[in-house]
């Protein structure tokens, strides 16, 4: 039997997925598990008369790959990671390939990698964003670690991801270290945020509107054929359609507390690390949070109880305002999570390539909408752009859209809804785009306290000042100077 192109080691969902991807379009794929009754049965079942080796060791796995021989791990975050690098050092040879394809933590994946090559070996980090269905079909990918082994599974990677655009694949690399694996960390903070953004969308039909989940379905049916075209999108309207045992919507019957894994987490603590204000993504962390103190929640509620009544008004209009809101939000989401990328690879010394990360996301992944074409062409007109905000065609939408957004929110407000997300995005555009704020008074809190000093306007910027305010604090000034 000839050797195999790949290992993968890990057969739980995703690992099954991609290992029956890659058999599909012409590799074969040495399978491994830490408990090899799972490769018995998948033998037995969907990888039977399939171009899929079985092995029951690590030695066998070893001896099944061509070289220099590429090791997929598809297992659980963290030390089974390293448990799993350690192990496979003990057998590989210099030159062969460990690829991490789990939600890894960057850091973890920015010292894997330099352990990993001090070793004499290759590394990858790479997210895979798609879910089950995207394993199997096509997923996005986002490579990065040691340059040398891009070439290596390069093949590999762009004939099982997902093509657009003509056949354009949703994988190419990324940067060293832990380059793929922040930006996957970053894709999952956008999903925390647009799937909060949705949701807000749903509360504000329903409790302000008094719609009934078929009703928003085909609302959500209308808005996937335009602008907000998107997997989201799509499925938020086949989960309101989706009917429940007793006939009434099975949706309804949802327990409304939220889980989440951590890597939304990560993009805030990012953000905060690089002083990056990432706003709407940590209202949809801190939403989730929220959502999980269902026991107080009640309680409360009963503590201050509110009826909120149908808000009056043209309701075509006003599902095309929340609409607008929606969208606008999206953007300034979107927003956010590129200043980060771009904060990140300025501290980190990688090149990232912003408008081919749109691209990665446009097919395969879980956010991957229409939307995220119009970030590609931004970042094609000026790949130094700062903050989507200032392209042109974002201009144009915005403007057009902050009048039904304000009126949304204060809508919200009024009516007693929550919106953290939209409100919070609506904010962050209002700061973003004044030219004056109030940390001046804050400078001069600072300064009266602490003598942290403050810079004039009247002065060149970087010339740092202090007042002795009370008449009694001296004038000494703080040695450091943090904005």
């Amino acid at each position: 039997m000839s050797q195999a192109d790949i290992g993968l080691i890990g057969l739980a969902v995703m690992g099954e997925n991609l290992v029956m991807n890659m058999e599909s379009k012409g590799f074969r794929v040495a399978v491994y598990n830490r408990t090899t009754d799972k490769v018995d049965a998948f033998l037995a079942g969907r990888a039977r008369g399939k171009h899929i080796v079985g092995c029951r060791s690590l030695a066998e796995l070893k001896d099944a790959l061509t070289q220099p021989r590429k090791v997929m791990l598809m297992v659980k975050a963290g030390q089974a990671v390293d448990d799993s690098i350690e192990k496979l050092l003990a057998v590989l040879e210099p030159g062969d390939v460990i690829i991490d394809g789990g939600n890894s933590h960057f850091p973890d994946t920015v010292r894997r990698t330099a352990y990993v090559e001090s070793k004499g070996l290759l590394y990858i980090g790479t997210g895979v964003s798609g879910g089950e269905e995207g394993a199997l079909k096509g997923p996005s990918m986002m490579p990065g670690g040691s340059p040398a082994a891009w070439p290596l599974v390069k093949p590999i990677f762009q004939s099982i991801c997902a093509r657009v655009d003509g056949g354009t694949p949703c994988c190419d690399w990324v940067g060293e270290n832990g380059a793929g694996h922040f930006v996957k960390m970053v894709h999952n903070g956008i999903e925390y945020g647009d799937m909060q953004l949705i949701c807000e969308a749903y509360q504000l039909m329903r409790d302000m509107l008094g719609m009934r989940a078929e009703e928003m379905s085909e609302v959500f049916a209308d808005w996937s054929r335009g602008e907000l075209d998107s997997y989201l999108v799509e499925i938020t309207r086949d989960i309101l359609a989706y009917r429940d045992a007793d006939g009434g919507a099975l949706v309804d019957n949802i327990l409304d507390t939220a889980g989440q894994k951590g890597t939304g987490k990560w993009t805030v603590t990012a953000a905060l690390d690089e002083g990056v204000p990432l706003t709407l993504i940590g209202e949809a962390v801190f939403s989730r949070c929220l959502s999980a103190m269902k026991d107080e929640r009640t309680a409360a509620a009963k503590v201050y109880p509110r009826v909120t009544a149908q808000l009056s008004g043209d309701k075509t209009a006003l599902i095309d305002a929340i609409r607008q809101a929606l969208y606008a939000s999206k953007i300034v989401s979107y927003a956010q999570g590129y200043a980060l990328m771009r904060a990140q690879a300025k501290t980190s010394g990688w090149n990232l390539n912003y408008g081919g990360v749109a691209l990665m996301w446009r097919g395969g992944c879980i956010i991957r909408s229409a939307f995220l074409g119009k970030i590609k062409e931004a970042f094609d007109r000026d790949p130094l752009l700062p903050n989507l905000l200032l392209d042109p065609y974002f201009v144009n939408i915005l403007k057009s859209c902050t009048s039904a957004w304000r009126k949304v929110v204060s809508a919200a407000v009024l009516y007693g809804i929550p919106v953290p997300a939209m409100s919070a995005a609506l904010s962050y555009f209002d700061g973003c785009t004044s030219e004056r704020l109030p940390a001046n008074l804050l400078q001069a809190q600072r300064d009266y306290f602490g003598a942290h000093t403050y810079e004039r306007l009247d002065r060149p910027r970087g010339e740092f000042h202090h007042t002795n305010w009370t008449g009694e604090g001296g004038d000494t000034a703080a040695s450091t100077y943090t904005v």
